[in-house]
């Protein structure tokens, strides 16, 4: 385990309506600073690509366009002690609060990117379950993701932007 590592700020707007909430970083991500570091992640390419959009090159610009797309972004765990990047290892977590964000915000849905932000979301929040749809995780060690559902959900959440 190493030294509880912290996540990072949510990327929200007033005007946000999809919260995609992840778990927790991983190594690649903290070491870039910024959310699905990890070029082999699937996430920027299965989202600009939904959009139409090139993926953009920084940390800035990619939160620009969330911005812009409306689409908030959050991990479900804010910190803990957590074994490289392996979900299954993380104990002793600290959970984003939810329910602030979300007043705060137009989010009418949430996308979970993966298994664990809908565990830990069920658990802690159950009542926020109905405006949840789990997606298969984008990362590269999930051998079942599926760019298809992931752009199934998207279309529902932004049927002006369906490509």
């Amino acid at each position: 385990m190493t030294a509880r590592p912290a996540g990072f700020a949510p990327v929200i707007a007033p005007d946000s309506r999809v919260l995609i909430l992840g778990s927790f970083p991983s190594v690649k991500s903290r070491a870039v600073g910024f959310y699905y570091g990890n070029p082999q992640n699937r996430f920027w390419r299965t989202l600009c690509g939904f959009f139409g959009e090139e993926i953009p090159p920084s940390a800035e610009e990619k939160q620009a366009f969330l911005l812009r797309r409306r689409v908030a972004l959050w991990d479900i765990v804010t910190s803990c002690e957590i074994k490289g990047s392996a979900d299954a290892s993380i104990r002793a977590e600290t959970v984003a609060d939810l329910p602030a964000l979300l007043e705060a915000s137009a989010v009418e849905a949430i996308f979970t990117n993966g298994s664990k932000p809908y565990e830990i979301l069920g658990k802690r929040f159950p009542d926020l379950l109905p405006m949840t749809v789990k997606l298969p995780s984008t990362s590269p060690a999930n051998p079942r993701f599926s760019e298809e559902v992931w752009r199934l959900a998207l279309s529902e959440a932004f049927p002006a932007a369906r490509r």
